[in-house]
């Protein structure tokens, strides 16, 4: 009869093991999806807008921002942030 416990303790001790590690993929799938900002905490009627991002190095990128009736093209090291260019903001869709 111990076989029978052996094997059903094994059965369990999988189960368990499958179920932590689909929670911990669906924590995991849930915070990139708040991250990026395509579900839960995405702001569409705000004044302030990163309309595109580029990296162009490791730890560098390029942003355009968008601030009310403005467009600016910004550059975000780990230690600053700088401001390349300003312009009038463009309606997105007259370019399509």
């Amino acid at each position: 009869m111990t076989t029978g416990n052996a094997t059903f303790d094994w059965l369990q001790y999988l189960l368990s093991f499958a179920l932590v590690i689909g929670l911990m993929l669906a924590l995991l799938w849930g915070l990139k999806k708040l991250q990026v900002g395509n579900g839960l905490g995405r702001r569409h009627q705000g004044r302030l807008q990163v309309l595109e991002s580029v990296a162009i190095g490791p730890r560098q990128k390029i942003a355009l921002v968008r601030v009310d009736n403005r467009e600016v093209l910004i550059g975000v090291t780990p230690q600053q942030v700088s401001g390349i260019d300003s312009f009038p903001a463009v309606s997105r869709e007259l370019q399509s």
